[in-house]
């Protein structure tokens, strides 16, 4: 017999007898916990404050009577055992009670063994039942999140595990926040269940002001009010309790889902389940990563680990898209090293490529990790400057001018080599207002700097003039 502090579930004991309630009480103790009633009325009573897994009620009771209290508790309670007691059984009284959905029925005097063993059987049943509709449950999540493992964009996993968890759930509105937090800028929102102002207005904020933060829940944990609640109710949108589900990657991937629920209580179990799509998401959030990261390999410049030319027609249609969404400006530096090909020719390739790679680090450092470093090919490089209008776009390309040509590069044997560079500026949307032309004009301005002398910085803007 188990413990009494180990013991599992509740039983509800119905007799008008206190001589029989306490035998029957001392009987089950340890099994379960155990609260006895003198009447039916009582019982009802007791079950409408909380579920019970059994009810061992008397048959013959002032009031109401155990079968009344068994069809009872079969519509208003439905899923709760229920064992007759009774010191006068007939057939016909027990076959009645039994096919009414009755479990059992032991007739007085009670003999404690044989009920301990009955409650026992009953409780053990119930446990086996349980187990198997949540193992039933469990290879319905686990087949449902299949569809997890087709996604190679973490975009998608996000969104695709937002429907999983409220599928889970049988929640109607959620919300995934996410990002990306090795690649700056690059959060994203998927909502479920709101107009379209609200999910508009709602993923703007989150995207702009940053909040919550996505590391703050460690797994997954229900929130009645918080951050996201304020964020809703600014969209003029009243939201209840949330099941929120932390979901990340093993490198940079991380994200927090919330499941809005007004109507229905959450337990633990409810948590195993979101638990259970979060372990699968990020499964597929570490392939995903995989496949970024061997997809990334093909975006960098070999010679200088800069991105190279195929990343950058990406990233500035890309970052035309993010400036037209946002109404912001971007600004595109082309450089241009000025006769670069006499260091080639007196040190050889192997020191130019040397010293190429030092001038993408130099640039690094002269801008923001939101902005973009790219090498166009030779000796020419790109830059996008995110948010950035032609006056700011001009004060850095000056910057990088000037540290440039205080540099000094490492040659063979470490000699020191001197380099110039020629910068154009060019910005969306004042000067073009798609990608291929908007590189093409920043090109023509670097190539006007070097018609005029090189060592300077030109805009597009004097292209017209």
């Amino acid at each position: 017999m188990m413990d009494v502090a180990q013991a599992e579930g509740r039983i509800v004991v119905v007799d008008d007898d206190r001589l029989v309630r306490e035998i029957v009480c001392d009987a089950l103790k340890g099994l379960a916990r155990v609260e006895a009633c003198e009447s039916g009325e009582r019982a009802l009573e007791s079950l409408s404050r909380e579920r019970a897994d059994l009810v061992i009620s008397d048959l013959t009771m002032p009031g109401m009577s155990g079968i009344q209290l068994l069809e009872r508790i079969q519509r208003e309670h439905p899923g709760t055992e229920f064992v007759l007691l009774t010191a006068n059984a007939s057939v016909e009284s027990a076959v009645g009670a039994l096919r009414m959905g009755a479990a059992d029925y032991l007739t007085k005097p009670i003999r404690p063994e044989e009920l301990a063993l009955v409650v026992e059987q009953i409780l053990a049943r119930r446990r086996l039942l349980a187990e198997n509709a949540r193992l039933r449950a469990e290879i319905e999540i686990i087949e449902s999140c299949r569809v997890l493992l087709r996604c190679l964009d973490p975009g998608e996993v996000y969104a695709v595990a937002l429907d999983l968890v409220l599928s889970t759930l049988g929640c109607r509105r959620g919300v995934v926040h996410f990002r990306r937090t090795a690649v700056p800028r690059t959060d994203g929102v998927a909502t479920r269940g709101f107009d379209e102002d609200q999910a508009r207005r709602l993923r703007d904020m989150l995207v702009t002001d940053k909040v919550p933060d996505l590391d703050s829940v460690s797994g997954p944990v229900i929130v009645t009010d918080g951050k996201m609640h304020d964020l809703l109710r600014s969209c003029d949108v009243e939201a209840g309790p949330a099941v929120v589900v932390p979901v990340r990657g093993q490198e940079s991937e991380a994200g927090l889902i919330w499941a809005f629920d007004e109507t229905k209580g959450r337990d633990s179990r409810a948590l195993d389940r979101v638990r259970l799509v979060a372990r699968h998401a990020e499964l597929a959030l570490q392939n995903a990563e995989r496949f970024h990261r061997a997809q990334e390999r093909a975006f960098i410049d070999d010679v200088t680990e800069a991105y190279n030319a195929r990343y950058l027609l990406q990233a500035t249609e890309h970052e035309i898209q993010r400036a037209e969404r946002y109404k912001k400006d971007l600004a595109v530096l082309f450089l241009d090293l000025d006769r670069f090909k006499l260091v080639n020719d007196q040190y050889g390739h192997l020191v130019g490529s040397d010293v190429l790679r030092q001038l993408a680090e130099v640039l690094q450092e002269c801008i923001r990790q939101v902005d973009t470093l790219a090498r166009y090919g030779g000796d020419e490089f790109t830059i996008l400057l995110l948010d950035t209008d032609l006056e700011e776009g001009v004060a850095v390309g000056e910057r990088i001018r000037g540290t440039v040509a205080d540099t000094i590069f490492e040659g063979e044997r470490g000699a020191p080599i001197r380099l110039t560079i020629s910068i154009g500026v060019a910005t969306y949307p004042a000067h073009a207002s798609d990608r291929d032309t908007l590189l093409d004009v920043a090109d023509k301005a670097m190539y006007l700097a070097k018609s005029q002398g090189r060592d300077c910085v030109c805009t597009a803007d004097q292209l017209q003039t």
